[in-house]
C-alpha cells in the first residue's frame, strides 16, 4: 500500500453556486464555465500523479470524472471540519503522508502536488500559500486537529494566523511555491489559464454580449 495519499476537494458544479465573486461580474453562467475548465485543471494534474487520489464533493458524488477513485461526500458545517474529517479518514486507512487541495486553481499540476507530499518527508505540515493570504495546498504527516479549528476561513490572515499558531506549538512546516486561484474578473483576465483558453473566452463572451 502507498504510504502517500491525495484528497481533492471539488465543489459540485451547480449553477449560482460556485465562483460566487466572480459570477457578480460575468455573470452565473459564465462563472459556472470557468468553474468547469478549472476542474478539467485539477483532475489534469491528478492523473499525472502514481498516488492513489480520494475525490471529496460538497454535495453529491459524480461518477462522470475521477473515474476509478474513491469519492465520498464532504462531512462537516466548516470548511475546517469538513477537511479535518478526510484527514482523519486517510490516517484511520493507514497513509502517512497526505495533501488536500481544491479544485479552483488555474496553474497547479502534478510537481505542485508531488512536491508537497515530498516536504512532508521532513515537515509536519506543508502548505502551498496562495495569492490571497489563504492555501491551495495543505499536507499532514500526522493527525493536527489545530490547523482546522478556530481559523478565520476566507480571510486574508488565515496562512499568516496558521502558521504563528504552528510556531508558538513547536511543529515545523515547510511552504511551496505562492499560487493565485480565480476569485474575481480581474484574476480571470490575468491568468494564463483564460489568456490561452480561446473557447473559454468565447463563451464567456457569447453569455455577456
Amino acid at each position: 500500500m502507498s504510504k502517500e495519499l491525495v484528497i481533492v476537494f471539488v465543489k459540485n458544479i451547480k449553477l449560482g453556486k460556485v465562483k460566487t465573486r466572480l459570477a457578480k461580474t460575468i455573470g452565473d453562467e459564465a462563472a459556472f464555465e470557468v468553474y468547469k475548465e478549472l476542474v478539467k485543471v485539477t483532475e489534469h494534474a491528478t492523473k499525472a500523479l502514481n498516488t492513489p487520489v480520494r475525490v471529496y464533493y460538497s454535495d453529491v458524488i459524480v461518477d462522470t470524472k475521477w473515474e476509478n477513485h474513491y469519492k465520498a461526500v464532504q462531512e462537516g458545517n466548516t470548511l475546517g471540519e469538513r477537511m479535518q474529517n478526510a484527514f482523519l479518514k486517510g490516517f484511520e486507512d493507514g497513509y502517512k503522508r497526505i495533501v488536500l487541495i481544491g479544485s479552483d486553481l488555474p496553474d497547479i499540476n502534478a510537481t505542485h502536488i508531488q512536491n508537497g507530499l515530498e516536504a512532508l518527508k521532513t515537515s509536519d505540515v506543508v502548505f502551498g500559500p496562495a495569492e490571497d493570504g489563504g492555501y491551495y495546498l495543505i499536507g499532514l504527516s500526522e493527525m493536527n486537529h489545530m490547523v482546522f479549528t478556530n481559523k478565520p476561513w476566507s480571510q486574508s490572515h488565515l496562512l499568516s494566523e496558521t502558521l504563528s499558531e504552528l510556531k508558538e506549538n513547536n511543529t515545523t512546516f515547510t511552504t511551496l511555491v505562492t499560487l493565485n486561484d480565480i476569485d474575481t474578473f480581474e484574476d480571470l483576465i490575468a491568468s494564463g489559464f483564460y489568456k490561452n483558453n480561446i473557447e473559454l473566452q468565447r463563451k464567456i463572451k457569447q453569455l455577456n454580449d
